[in-house]
């Protein structure tokens, strides 16, 4: 799977317990409330391509990505993720046009999250928290086709226990809010292939558009979002050998707009690739489009 789409999906940004703005395609450090639930769905669509070599891949994967959130404690929560996907790679062989596509569930991924530290003063917060959770192969990985079985990355599932941690800092004021996230992901072997693990760095501010001063009664607020996400994914394993055409590094902008009220929030965004440095042959990303909306209850 490319960089791009693991980056998106291995940690979805997950809510607080009122509706703050927060990052888009990344974690938040911002509380569930004690015995409340939090919903998020996303539509994620991404498509990369520039091949070089005859076959002229071209690939497409559409997710549907419901995630729920439970508080715990007042400093403890817990995160479930399922996704659903439509993945399409248009490729030439023998001198055809060939497509070779899958739809289903996806791979389940629980995760908990947990702040360390946390110091208030009125008007802001400043909150950290690690997370860690572990991906639960629930989605088909032997799809086949008239040509046979599928390649991994067009597979609904991965067939692997794969694990994943990291941390995040939130920094929210009244007019805007700084979030950075670090995190890995160890991908497992199954059916002799084992995917790259996949290291992130993500930063995103959200800042107020609207209203420009606040006031009794004020009903909604309009965020301007701009992040980076920096994704290297290491080589995939095929048969216990290094798989040279796949794996690198790509550094994305990401601008979107988040329309916040209390409850719920309606958001979008796209991670458009700004430097790409991938091995041999590895597809590069276009670009992944996001649009969702979350609420609490």
């Amino acid at each position: 799977m490319k960089p791009a789409l693991k980056s998106v999906l291995a940690v979805l940004c997950l809510s607080a317990a009122n509706a703050w703005s927060a990052p888009i395609t990344f974690n938040t450090a911002l509380p569930v409330h004690e015995g409340g639930w939090v919903l998020r769905e996303q539509l994620v669509v991404m498509k990369a391509g520039g091949d070089s070599t005859p076959a002229r891949r071209d690939m497409e994967a559409t997710g549907l990505v419901s995630v729920l959130g439970y508080g715990v404690t007042p400093d403890f929560a817990l995160f479930g993720m399922l996704p659903w996907f439509d993945k399409r790679l248009d490729m030439r062989m023998g001198g055809q046009h060939l497509t070779r596509r899958k739809a289903g569930v996806g791979d389940l991924t629980v995760l908990g999250r947990y702040t360390v530290y946390q110091r208030d003063a009125p008007g802001r917060t400043l909150r950290i928290a690690p997370f860690l959770g572990v991906k639960a192969p629930t989605g088909e990985d032997d799809a086949r086709d008239h040509l046979g079985r599928l390649p991994p990355a067009v597979q609904a599932g991965s067939g692997s226990w794969d694990v994943l941690g990291g941390a995040v800092l939130t920094w929210q004021t009244l007019e805007f809010e700084i979030d950075s996230q670090v995190s890995y992901k160890v991908n497992r072997e199954a059916r002799g292939f084992e995917a790259g693990n996949v290291a992130a760095l993500d930063a995103s501010l959200q800042y107020r558009l609207l209203p420009r001063s606040l006031g009794a009664g004020v009903p909604a607020f309009l965020y301007g979002v701009l992040e980076a996400n920096l994704v290297h994914a290491a080589r995939d394993r095929v048969g216990g050998a290094d798989d040279p055409n796949s794996g690198g590094t790509i550094l994305f902008l990401t601008p979107g707009l988040q329309y916040v009220t209390r409850k719920w929030i309606v958001e979008a965004a796209v991670q458009l690739p700004v430097i790409q440095h991938l091995h041999g042959t590895a597809l590069e990303s276009d670009y992944v489009l996001t649009v969702g909306f979350r609420m609490n209850f």
